[in-house]
């Protein structure tokens, strides 16, 4: 499982309380990295690869949502795990990040860890990637919506080089955004999936843009009903 980003930001809502948003994002030269790898909830995020065990992940956010800080959460799971140093496992919580490469997961592999942050890629082409990943989230424009900025983050990696398998190109790509502010409805352009495409990173984005543009106008659409009724 080629490169993935976990994130955590705060914000300010439309009636100024502090809010917290998540985001974690994928790309692989394999197809429905989506079914796999990411994971999330108002309390956190996790990336599960490298050998992929999908419990990491889906016991990680558990045990994030009863209140267990992510360092303990995912490190009581690894020490649980007879896999361990074939998996890469990474997110970030409320209060902190935690990041792990197992010394026998298949090089180029590695992981970095910023500020609220965590990147992790193995089969990679250099550690470029990773760099180039974290380097655009860090400099990203924080007033574009959070899925914009990760897409971002995976083309920057991909264009570092990415994943090393070049003779694998059916590939990729997923990302989910969380809340802790009451949305109602979800915009569910927030939790996406292209499964199977020689252009992922470019395919994500279009995905993005198009349910974006549905779901806004599904909102518009009912509100104009409503007003209506009224």
């Amino acid at each position: 499982m080629t490169f993935s980003i976990c994130v955590r930001e705060t914000y300010d809502d439309e009636v100024g309380t502090e809010q917290t948003r998540f985001g974690v994002a994928v790309t692989t030269r394999l197809p429905a990295v989506g079914a796999l790898c990411p994971f999330a909830s108002e309390n956190g995020v996790v990336a599960t690869q490298s050998l992929v065990n999908v419990e990491l992940g889906e016991k990680g956010i558990d045990y994030l949502d009863d209140g267990l800080a992510i360092e303990d959460a995912l490190q009581a799971l690894l020490n649980a795990d007879e896999g361990r140093e074939q998996r890469q496992l990474h997110g970030v919580g409320l209060d902190g990040t935690f990041a792990f490469s197992g010394a026998e997961c298949q090089g180029w592999f590695g992981h970095r860890v910023g500020e609220h942050y965590t990147v992790a890629g193995n089969l990679l082409t250099g550690e470029e990637v990773i760099d180039a990943a974290a380097d655009a989230y860090e400099s990203g424009n924080r007033d574009d919506p959070l899925a914009v900025r990760l897409i971002e983050t995976l083309e920057a990696g991909h264009e570092a080089g990415g994943d090393k398998r070049e003779d694998l190109t059916v590939q990729s790509a997923a990302l989910v955004v969380t809340t802790t502010e009451d949305q109602a409805p979800t915009p569910y352009y927030n939790d996406l999936r292209v499964d199977a495409t020689r252009t992922p990173i470019s395919d994500l984005y279009e995905t993005y843009e198009t349910a974006r543009e549905g779901y806004e106008a599904a909102i518009a659409k009912y509100q104009n009903e409503q007003n209506s009724e009224a």
